[in-house]
This record gives structure tokens, sequence and C-alpha cells, in this order.
């Protein structure tokens, strides 16, 4: 490891020596990132240069934000990965279009996981010959669409030499980078504040006025040599004004030297300001509009580098300088900067700095900004397109222009998480139409939901939209309605958001589609399953309806209540499907969450196991919290008390009816009937769409066992009113079986048996065995319940259900009879990633194809690979493959 030297800044050897141990580890092949955070003049540049002396043998790559061009999508990521995009030929076609399309090299709309995969990849290509750090400075000024990728990148990185270091001013404005480890610089202590301060100063300086100045700079270094600078020796001798803040100090120690330039000099700074990109042609084109004569204002500017490139020597000086200047320079600047853009290379740039040099409403710029919108969200820069939208909008004469405008602004707003500013816009969406009445109550509604906080819930703006669209557009007003109680059933409140909806105008008959099911679900709550079946059973039989397209959640819930399983399957397919073409962060997600729910129903873990994995890939790659209820379903079945209580203990509140299913479910797998009692009934008490109906068959089995016979009959009509009205083979099968604990009814356990008699519900047709062969065991009729324990026990213990398979093998032995133990499966060692890469593996793909598919980087599935190695005992990959049970 090279020598540092950790004195090179005074008071902050402990920092450097971390930023030492991060080079270090990625010498050696173990990537990582850090945050700097402190306040403007902490220090943080300061060590991002002493870092960039101590990477010998270093590719260094950098960036910096700029407060500017923050709504400009992938800037930074671009600025940072120019030195490299002659690598781009390495990469599979997919993931350089993205890189191209996002750099703005092509058109298109760029996928940001591709885009984050391909950034990945373009960095795996580079590090091959020597290990590499990204430094980013100023990233509070980030972009989204970067910040999101980079955060992405960091997390990556374990395996490779990559170290990347941002440094960020706090308090930070991106959630991105709160993720990352990281690092606040605080002030410097008094010994070593007096320190730089006497290397600051060389002349005498009374101990008094030494002890002001330490005062007023409360540690912060850059303040420490900005002070004197600001007031000078007399100054300082006889005291100064109070500051607001360090910055203030700092930013009027920069404003004091500019005040002093002449005027060309100062105009010259101001236009440098302005421009946040740095580029030195456009700044000279733009000095020759405004008559300035700028090799000769250069000599004269201090705080400024002209270069190829146009550097301040400070961030604070960069805003110093824009701030000091009057508006109309300011305006003059923008014009002028405007006037040299190209128009055709960057439009976008050109209208941004228009709209900055215009005072009054402009419709002409209005329009551009709006076309630069479009052009951002083509681009996936939906903050760049939030922040062009609300320009326009303010710039915008005509009432219902401004008002569509601004509509357009809230919904970017929301989309990336600005709900303070979308609350402010709104509130300026005044109209008449109802229509843009009713979108205006939408988004409030999206941002209520958002929130989670307000004085109107989600519910309530939509269903105040579908009052507002009953008369001018009553098909509109149906969908709010449904919408809302789609909300209804995630929120809580069902009933009464139903008892609004049945002011719904009403549709042609025979309704068909969301009008169906808007009738179907009033019917559910108020008049039950029976009449809402008849409804409801025709729309969930055609999975390709458009209703389900738009809500696969409530068809998915729907298709539960109704014990249907093949609209449940199909519902949660198409999602999927859907999801994986759109590259919704939001639709897939929950589409695989549904799918590999219904996957753990069908006895398929390892389906299953993937499908988890792959949301919770997307959910680490975008920084969002996993959805945990296909795991909460995978526990319950598979049986394993530790593993499901550990997860159980650890899930949200808002998810407790589903942790109480699954308790249900586990406690009748392992025979601890009291326990599965308890949480049957609270599942079953809420009566929530759903979570209730799956419960019920539980809440049959557990009352049963523990001599509940009223509980166990209250609950099997429950029961019935659903999988009559569903009429499906899955709710009938379970429905015998049921029924057959209540009754006792021999006959009942073979119906269901014969009901369940399809791969797709095997699950539930070992349990009907299990559940028969309990019964003739208690008969007496060991031989009978032999034949029936042995296709129960045999099932369940190659389907994984560890828990009701030793309940078969427990009841087998009372018989008689020996249970064969359960071979263990290779699936059982590994976690959900490793049975993911094991199963991809073992399909022929590479660890390129692997890593792209889970956005790692092919090192880190390498070493995924050697683990799975390990714990199966195997040497290759053909071994993988030749693994029967791990597909």
């Amino acid at each position: 490891m090279p020598e540092t030297s950790t004195d090179a800044l005074i008071g902050r050897q402990g920092e450097i020596r971390r930023l030492d141990t991060l080079l270090q580890a990625a010498r050696e092949g173990r990537g990582g990132a850090l945050v700097l955070r402190g306040e403007a003049g902490i220090g943080k540049s300061a060590l991002l240069r002493q870092l960039d002396r101590a990477a010998t043998g270093f590719l260094v790559m950098r960036a910096s934000g700029a407060e500017f061009e923050t709504e400009l999508p992938y800037a930074a990521l671009h600025q940072l990965l120019a030195p490299v995009t002659e690598r781009l030929t390495a990469l599979p076609a997919p993931h350089r279009n993205a890189l191209q399309i996002a750099f703005g090299l092509d058109t298109g709309t760029p996928d940001p996981f591709l885009v984050g995969v391909a950034s990945l990849g373009l960095l795996v290509e580079t590090v091959r010959e020597r290990p590499l750090l990204c430094v980013v400075d100023d990233a509070q000024w980030l972009d989204q669409a970067s910040a999101k990728t980079l955060a992405f990148l960091a997390r990556r990185v374990s395996a490779e030499s990559i170290a990347l270091v941002f440094a960020a001013r706090d308090p930070g404005r991106l959630p991105e980078l709160d993720e990352l480890p990281g690092h606040t610089l605080r002030p410097l202590r008094e010994a070593d504040a007096r320190a730089l301060l006497a290397g600051a100063i060389r002349a005498p300086l009374d101990e008094r006025v030494r002890d002001r100045v330490l005062a007023e700079a409360r540690g912060n270094p850059l303040a420490l040599v900005e002070l004197p600078r600001t007031a000078g020796l007399a100054g300082m001798a006889g005291g100064f004004a109070q500051p607001d803040s360090v910055p203030a100090v700092i930013e009027q120690s920069f404003r004091s030297r500019l005040e002093l330039l002449p005027p060309a000099a100062r105009l010259l700074v101001t236009l440098a300001a302005a421009d946040p990109i740095g580029d030195a042609g456009l700044l000279w084109r733009a000095a020759e509009r405004l008559g300035i004569d700028a090799a000769a204002a250069a000599q004269s500017v201090p705080l400024v580098e002209f270069g190829t490139r146009i550097r301040f020597s400070h961030p604070l000086a960069r805003s110093a300088a824009y701030r000091a200047a009057a508006p109309e320079e300011r305006r003059r600047a923008h014009e002028a900067l405007a006037a040299a853009t190209d128009p055709v290379t960057d439009p976008d740039r050109r209208a941004w700095h228009r709209a900055q040099a215009t005072a009054g409403p402009d419709e002409q710029v209005a329009a551009e900004l709006e076309a630069s919108a479009t052009r951002a969200q083509e681009r996936g820069g939906l903050a760049a397109a939030a922040a062009f939208l609300e320009r326009s909008a303010a710039l915008t004469i005509s009432p219902d222009r401004r008002t569509e405008r601004v509509l357009a602004a809230v919904r970017a707003k929301l989309s990336v998480g600005d709900y303070d500013t979308a609350a402010d816009l709104l509130t300026t969406a005044v109209t008449d139409d109802p229509r843009q009445a009713a979108r205006a109550d939408l988004l409030r509604g999206r941002l209520s939901f958002a929130r989670r906080r307000g004085e109107d819930g989600p519910t309530a703006y939509l269903l105040r939209a579908a009052e507002r669209l009953a008369a001018a557009d009553p098909a509109w007003s149906r969908e709010c309605y449904l919408d809302a109680i789609e909300m209804g059933l995630l929120l809580g409140g069902l009933d009464q958001v139903v008892e609004a909806a049945r002011k719904a105008p009403p549709a042609d008959e025979p309704a068909s589609g969301a009008a169906a099911v808007l009738t179907g679900m009033i019917s559910l709550v108020g008049d039950g399953h029976p009449v809402a079946g008849d409804m409801l059973r025709p729309v969930l039989a055609d999975a390709g309806e458009e209703v389900w397209a738009k809500r696969p959640s409530l068809g998915f819930m729907v298709a539960t209540e109704l014990w249907n399983f093949d609209a449940l399957h199909a519902i949660a397919t198409r999602a999927v499907a859907a999801g994986r073409e759109s590259g919704s962060f939001h639709a897939l997600p929950i589409a695989l969450a549904m799918r590999a729910t219904a996957a753990v129903h069908t006895g398929d873990f390892g389906n299953a196991m993937e499908l988890v994995s792959e949301e919770e890939a997307i959910a680490d790659a975008t920084g969002a919290a996993p959805l945990v209820y296909p795991r909460l379903h995978l526990a319950a079945l598979r049986g394993r008390r530790e593993d499901a209580v550990e997860l159980f203990a650890s899930v949200d509140q808002r998810m407790s009816l589903s942790v109480q299913w699954a308790t249900a479910v586990l406690g009748n797998g392992l025979a601890d009937y009291p326990a599965a009692l308890k949480a049957a009934r609270q599942a079953v008490g809420h009566g929530a769409v759903g979570t209730a109906g799956l419960a019920l068959p539980e809440l049959v089995e557990a009352a049963v066992r523990c001599g509940e016979p009223e509980t166990a009959a209250a609950a099997l009509a429950s029961l019935q009113e659903r999988t009559q009205a569903g009429r499906h083979a899955w709710g009938r099968g379970v429905e015998a079986y049921a029924r057959a604990l209540v009754t006792e009814d021999e006959s009942a356990y073979q119906e269901a048996i014969d009901l369940l008699d399809d791969g797709a519900l095997v699950v539930y047709r070992a349990r009907a065995h299990l559940l028969y062969g309990e019964w003739l065991r208690r008969r007496g009729r060991r031989r009978d319940a032999r034949s029936a324990l042995r296709p129960a026990h045999e099932a369940l213990s190659e389907l994984g259900l560890e828990a009701f398979a030793e309940r078969a093998a427990g009841e087998l032995r009372a018989t008689g009879e020996q249970a064969r133990s359960r071979t263990a499966k290779a699936s059982d060692q590994l976690t959900m990633q490793e049975v993911h890469i094991a199963r991809l593996v073992a399909d022929g793909a590479t660890s390129k194809e692997v890593a792209a598919k889970l956005f790692l980087s092919p090192r880190t599935v390498d070493a995924h690979l050697r683990s799975i190695f390990r714990k199966l005992r195997l040497t290759s990959r053909r071994q993988l493959r030749d693994l029967p049970d791990i597909r």
C-alpha cells in the first residue's frame, strides 16, 4: 500500500485513514463506496483531492453535480463515464443502446435497469486493466437519474476493484445516497482550528481577535481561511458583523472579491456561473454576443479557472457569483447563453436558458419547455420533465393551458417523490372544467397515498373525482369508483367506499368489464357472495380483460376470495409479462410477487424462490422495500418453524393479516392447533377480501382439532358462500375436505380428493389425503388409513411442505408403518438468491447473463456460484445442470 501523509490536511487524519482503507480494499478486489457528508467548506473537496493523490495505480474518473443541472437526466453519469465510452462496443447490444439513449446519442426511452447494468458492465470492462476510483463531488446536486444509477453501482462493486467516493452537502436531498456507507465530517477541534488559522494569517494577531475568528468559523476550515479575506486585518481588529451561517460567511468572502472587478469581468463571471456544464466554447460565444473581450476580462478574474473547461474554485464561489449579479444581468447572461447554444444538438439547454432569461409570460418559451419535458420523459428524466413543466406553467398565459401544464408537472413531481412541490403546485390548479378538476383530485389522491398523511385519505379524493365526472364522463366516473374500491381493499374502509360507489352512473346492460366488476364488488359487500359471484365469475373467466390488466392486484384478490386458482394464476402471469414489457419499477415487482404466491400454492417452491429473488433484486436496485407476502406464503407452507417465526416477527404491522394467515397454516402443519385457531380467528375476523377467505379452511381445521364444533361450522358456512360463488375445483375441493372435517362424512373426503386431481392443486390434494388418513386412523381403519397417508406423505415430502410431511409421517407411524425419510433437496441448503442463480446457470446462462438479470457484477455471480458449489459439494457447472431437483 502506498504511503500516505495523514497530516496533509489538518485535523482529518481519521478520514484519510478511512479513505486509504477503501483504496486498499479496492486494490485487493473488495470494492466499496463512501459518502462524505458535511456543510459547505468543511473539507470534503480537500479530502477528495487528497484521495486523488493517494490513488496511485488507479484510473480516476470524476464527475461533479451542478445546481443548475439537476434537471437534466444522466448528465452526471455521462460526465463520469465519458473517459471510457469507447468501451461501449464491448457491451451487449441492449446495454450499449441503453447508455447511448441515456446520453442522448440515440433516440428512444432508456430502461433504467439496463442503464444501471450497462454502467456496471462498462466499469467492469475498464477495471480489467487496473483498479478504478470514481469520485463524485457536490453529489447533492446530482440529477436523480444519475443518482439512482450511481447508488446502484455502489451497491454492486463488492467483488470488483472499484471504489466510489461521493462528497455531498449535509443535509442531503437525494435519498439514494442515504442508503450507502457514509461519514459526516465534524468541525475541526479547537487546536486544529488554531493551527489552520495560524497558517492562513502570517501577521501577528491579538488573542481576543483570534478567539473571535475561531468562534465565528465554528471549526469550518474554509471559513477559517476566508474570514480574514472578508474582513481584512483592520476589520478583524475592530470586529465584524455576526454572520447568519458559516456558508454565508464563505459566500460573502467570495462576493467581496468579485465586487472589486470591472463591469466586463463581473459579467463574464456571471456568464460562467449561469452555465453549469463549464463549456469554454459556449462561454466565449456568449461573451462575444455581449460585447465582452473575454480574453482580457479573464485575466483579472479571481475564483474562476478559464481552461478547456470552466471551473470555479469552490461551489459556493459559483453560487456567490450568480447571486451577486443583479436580476437583469442574470437574464442577459442566460439570453446570451441561449443564443449561443445549438438548437439542434442541445435544444433542452437552450430552452432552459431562454426560460431563465424571460421575465414574464411567454407562450413560445413555455411551448419549448413543454417539448423539452417530453424529450426528458422519453429519456427517463422525470425530474427534468417536472422542472421543465413547472417553469412552462409559470410562463403560460392561457388559464386552461396553464392548468394542463401544472397537472402534468404534478404528475412528474409525484413520480420522482417531490411531494412538497407537487402539493404546492396543486394549490394553483384552479379550474371550472370537471375533467381537469377530477384529474387534480386523482393527483391529490396519489399524493395522499404516497405521503400516508393528510386530512383526506386517497379514497376520498378518488370518490370526489368520480362524483365530478358522473355527468361529464360516466365511464371514467365508474373507473374512478372502481379504483376507490381497490384502494379501500388495500387500505381499509371498504364498506364506506362501496356505500359511496352506489351513486355511480349506471352502465349499459348487460354490464361487462370494469362496469361488471364495479357492480359485483358493490354486491359482494351489500348482497354477499352468491349474487356477486354471478357478476364476477364471467369477468374472472377471461384473464385478458382490460379491467385486470389495469388492476391486477384487484383481480388477484377477487380470484382468491372466490377460490378461483385458474384466474389467480392467469392474472398474475399476464401481469408479469406486462411488467417485463413495460419495465415499470412499480408494476413488475407487484406482478412477480403475485406470480410467486401462485407458485407457492402449486407446490413449485423452486420457481417461487426464483420469482421472489427477482423481485428482491429489483427492490434492491431501485432502493425500494421488497414485497414480503410471497415469502410469508412460502414460509407458512414449507413449515420450518424457526425460519417462519423469525420472518413473521420482522414483518410490518400493515401485513398483520397475512402474518395471521401464515401463522394459522404453520400451526396446522405443526399440529399446534391452539396457535392455529387463535391466528385463524384473527385473520378471518377482520373480513378482508382474499385473506379472510383463504384463512377459513385453516379455521375449520384448527377449530375441529380444538373441540370447537360451532366455530368450525360457522367458518365452513362462510367458506361455502365463497366456493359456491366461485364454482372452481380449487374452492370446491377445499370446501369438501373442510365439510368432511365438520360432518365426518367419508364421501366428502373422497369428493375433495377427486376435485383436487389437478397438477396445479397438488398441495391441497395432498392435504386432503392427510386429513382423510387421519380420520381413518382415528376410526381404527389402519389399512385404509395407510392407503391415504402414503400418497399424502410422499407428495408433501416431495413438494417440501416439511411440517405437513412430518405430520403425515407421524400418522403413518401410528398405523404401524415406518415412513420413508425425506430426501433432502439441493435447494434446501441454498438462499433464495442462490436458488435463482443455480437455476439460471443450470439452464445454461453465463455469469454475464445472470449478472444482467439480477443487476449484479459477474464476479459477484461467480462468488455466489462458489458458495453454491461448496454447499452442494460440486465442482462444475455441468454437475449443477445434472441435478434434477434444482430446476
